[in-house]
């Protein structure tokens, strides 16, 4: 069965790592520890990607976690510097979605992603509209690993899931994919990519990413 898509996550595949400055705000604004920071960031982020917190209500909450004053000005001001942090964009991963259009080869973003960020990026980014489809999570209630999302997905882009190759950079999200039936490859930079396309034989179906 012949490739006709590719899927995209967003976070760390089509962006760069987290903008460093805005994670410095928001260590300075909390006045956390790095490590109790994390903790307390991502014990509530699959719930803010599900859309059962705003980004407002998942920053009062990680306030509240931490015994800090939920102060509105500084739950804005957190909420700001978070979609600043995850505004960030990889020029390559981007040239090459270029290419397979040109190709002929569907594309689309599944990501994991919260009201807040999202509000951002289409304020800054003026590329998401050339993916054929736009898939994220708080929209629909659900993220992945969650079949259903990636269904959703394959159906929005009327393609089999044989005939789907997803890329991810966490590799839970990427084993759910293949027992779909989807192909998937776990992405760690570029180059890695481009030997992980070569070994699979995808060269032969697709661009090689530049």
């Amino acid at each position: 069965m012949g490739l006709r898509a590719i899927v995209f996550d967003y976070g760390m595949v089509l962006t760069e790592k987290q903008e460093p400055q805005a994670h410095a705000a928001l260590l300075r604004l909390t006045g956390l520890p790095p490590g109790r920071f994390e903790l307390l960031y991502w014990a509530d982020r699959h719930a803010y990607d599900e859309g059962k917190l705003t980004g407002l209500a998942f920053w009062q909450k990680l306030l509240r976690d931490a015994g800090i004053a939920e102060k509105e000005e500084l739950v804005q001001e957190l909420n700001l510097w978070d979609a600043r942090m995850w505004t960030t964009q990889n020029s390559a991963m981007l040239a090459w979605q270029l290419a397979l259009r040109k190709c002929g080869i569907k594309t689309a973003i599944l990501s994991n992603m919260g009201d807040n960020v999202l509000a951002n990026m289409e304020r800054t980014f003026d590329w998401l509209p050339r993916f054929d489809v736009l898939v994220w999570s708080y929209q629909l209630g659900m993220a992945k690993p969650d079949p259903a999302i990636y269904l959703h997905t394959l159906r929005e882009l009327g393609v089999e899931p044989g005939e789907a190759l997803f890329l991810d950079d966490k590799l839970v999200n990427i084993e759910a994919a293949r027992a779909l039936g989807m192909r998937g490859i776990l992405f760690s930079n570029i180059d890695r990519l481009r030997a992980d396309l070569i070994a699979a034989g995808l060269d032969r179906e697709l661009p090689l990413p530049a």
